[in-house]
């Protein structure tokens, strides 16, 4: 049956976004923070504790540990990690440990234009044809869609800090955006599609979702045998054998966890809501206008293919009391989704998009430009005040290249705004270049005007510093019973010392140890203990760390 189609799209709609352009889009937004930085609490700190765990032969592959207390949860990203500290040797390990997650977060971006791509090809996701011809042709419409599904995930704001960290999410997520690509290229590379869905599961269960992987196996059953592609019915045995490779490996490294909060979640929907609302903008209401618009498509794979891989990561994040690592996964399907919004969205909705992000780019980025030239030029004074009072310590420095970069990202913001409003654009993907500009510009400013400061901030580094102002240079270890695993993976591999987190006070032999005390409050020192300093991070106001060393 013939439905109604809702794309009328003609032929000089569906020009394609210049290769450079969107090579520059991706450098810009993958590059800014993989250079210049050490790890930064929390996640990031410990899955790096980790990975550098393995690569120094501190702990097994079988069970990567800090200070003894062992990983929870799937090892794959921890493997990986491991397996680029030893391969660049010459790097410094955290750069090193980084180098395959920035890799993946590229992958995502790739499998998420070449998803939409296959997606859009489909006879149901075409455009109508016009009686008299100058519709847009099929790989020319295709095309413009899957650049308008890149540009919305690059805009997407969850993605900007999870999406540049070494943790097992990004793993997840890229892991995700495998599978998405495998039911998409299903009926044009069925062969990649296998190869896709027999990589993405297994992979998505050894990083520590086994639960999510298993629903995909059941929901992709369900659309590829309802499907009149033949070559996407006979992904179905595939599907079977990824979802057993799935358990395999969730089996065999202990990841089978479905860490589920069903009372919390119904007790606070507005914090769900709330981060749902923020975290995917501005996909989420393209996805719902195509869910609208195409409503009586449903059933059809440009719809039905993501709507599947979008509803479990969101049915986990809501059990898992709106967490936002769960909802990550969410993002390539979104994005996916809100590309075939854009043959449909009216003039009006597409300026007001460009108008609220020209406001709300260009406002923070002058916020970013404002705070740094205080930082570097003492002018206008209460920001570097701000700053001293947070941050204390600070001392700013001037770094020519990061200069360099800003102000070239700042001089292509004006030029890529001026481009968008000086005349009518009739590219499908024109309502997600600002946005996707926008954040790209954000992250580049703050990644290299801010970067010091922030490093300063987020990483443990301070800390550490403080503490060797009071240590010899040689322990035999330091006892850091109770402490978390950020602050454990930080004394054992930045500040190179042994850590004993598993035994107390009264039962460990390190000569020296160190506590947590809230700000204000007398620390409980055990008997045969002295108090040598008190330490603290510079942006800590509420707790110290205590220095204790044996009598």
């Amino acid at each position: 049956m013939n439905l109604p189609n809702p794309a009328i799209v003609t032929e000089r709609n569906a020009q394609r976004l210049p290769r450079l352009a969107l090579l520059i889009f991706c450098a810009a937004y993958v590059l800014p923070g993989l250079f210049g930085r050490d790890p930064w609490r929390n996640a990031d700190l410990t899955a790096f504790g980790f990975m550098a765990s393995i690569a120094q032969g501190h702990a097994t592959w079988l069970q990567p540990a800090i200070a003894g207390i062992p990983a929870e949860g799937g090892l794959l990203s921890y493997w990986i990690g491991a397996l680029a500290i030893k391969a660049l040797p010459f790097l410094d390990p955290a750069l090193a440990a980084r180098m395959p997650f920035a890799l993946a977060l590229t992958g995502v971006l790739i499998l998420v234009w070449y998803s939409s791509f296959h997606l859009a090809r489909t006879d149901a996701a075409q455009p109508v044809a016009f009686a008299f011809g100058g519709e847009a042709q099929g790989v020319d419409y295709a095309r413009a869609i899957a650049d308008g599904a890149l540009l919305a995930l690059i805009a997407s704001l969850g993605l900007l800090q999870l999406g540049h960290e070494t943790t097992p999410e990004l793993m997840q997520l890229l892991a995700c955006a495998v599978f998405v690509y495998g039911l998409a290229a299903a009926p044009f590379r069925p062969a990649k599609a296998r190869v896709a869905v027999l990589l993405a599961l297994p992979m998505l269960a050894a990083s520590g979702a086994p639960a999510v992987a298993l629903a995909f196996v059941a929901g992709g059953i369900v659309l590829c045998t309802r499907s009149s592609y033949v070559a996407v019915r006979g992904l179905v045995p595939w599907l079977l054998a990824a979802g057993a490779l799935s358990l395999a490996a969730a089996w065999g490294l202990h990841v089978w966890e479905w860490r589920v909060n069903v009372a919390s979640h119904f007790d606070d929907p507005l914090r769900f809501l709330g981060l749902l609302a923020w975290f995917s903008w501005p996909a989420w209401p393209l996805a719902l206008w195509t869910l609208w618009r195409w409503r009586l498509h449903w059933q059809h794979r440009h719809v039905s293919v993501p709507l599947l891989c979008l509803s479990v990561p969101l049915l986990t994040s809501a059990l898992m009391n709106g967490s936002d690592r769960a909802l990550l996964l969410s993002l390539p399907a979104l994005a996916v989704l809100a590309s075939f919004a854009l043959p449909t969205l009216k003039r009006s909705v597409a300026a007001a998009m460009d108008w609220f992000a020209v406001f709300f780019f260009s406002s923070l980025a002058l916020f970013v430009w404002v705070y740094y030239a205080s930082m570097q030029v003492g002018w206008p004074s209460q920001p570097l005040a701000n700053v001293r009072k947070l941050a204390q310590g600070y001392e700013p420095s001037f770094h020519p290249l990061a200069f360099g970069l800003a102000l070239v990202a700042s001089l292509a913001w004006l030029a890529l705004v001026r481009w968008r409003t000086a005349k009518h654009q009739h590219a499908l993907w024109k309502s997600l270049v600002l946005p996707a500009g926008g954040v790209a510009l954000l992250w580049l400013l703050i990644m290299s005007l801010w970067l010091p400061l922030l490093d300063y901030a987020r990483s443990n580094r301070p800390l550490v510093d403080r503490l060797q102002a009071h240590l010899p240079q040689q322990i035999d270890c330091l006892a850091a019973p109770t402490q978390a695993l950020p602050l454990l993976a930080t004394l054992e591999f930045q500040g190179g010392w042994r850590v004993d987190a598993q035994r107390t006070l009264q039962q460990t032999s390190c000569t020296y140890a160190i506590q947590l005390t809230d700000q204000g409050v007398a620390p409980a020192v055990p008997e045969g203990w002295r108090v040598v300093a008190s330490v603290r991070r510079p942006t800590d106001r509420q707790q110290h760390y205590v220095l204790l060393s044996r009598h």
